[in-house]
């Protein structure tokens, strides 16, 4: 069994209050809660960035790479128009 940690980083350059980001975040946390992973808001306090940390279990590599491409999916679908990157680590 894997553990795997993934940290999703959104660039939002359109955003102006901490608000408006956590009305995002709360959003796209909902959708993704679907998936069967923790999530958490681990962002800071700037408004136009933005930060989640997801945790999942995997029975093995090939699983956790299927599902972190999933959640890429996911967001290239829905967040088409924000930029992001994704470090994970497996553990």
């Amino acid at each position: 069994m894997l553990i795997v940690h993934l940290l999703i980083t959104l660039d939002l350059p359109y955003i102006t209050s901490l608000k408006g980001r956590r009305k995002i975040l709360n959003s796209l946390k909902e959708k993704l809660k679907h998936q069967n992973m923790a999530i958490a808001d681990v962002s800071g306090e700037y408004a136009k960035e933005a930060s989640l940390a997801l945790l999942f279990f995997a029975k093995n590599e090939n699983e956790a790479h299927k599902k972190i491409e999933k959640v890429r999916n996911f967001l290239d679908n829905y967040m088409s128009d924000i930029e992001y990157t994704i470090s994970y680590e497996i553990l």
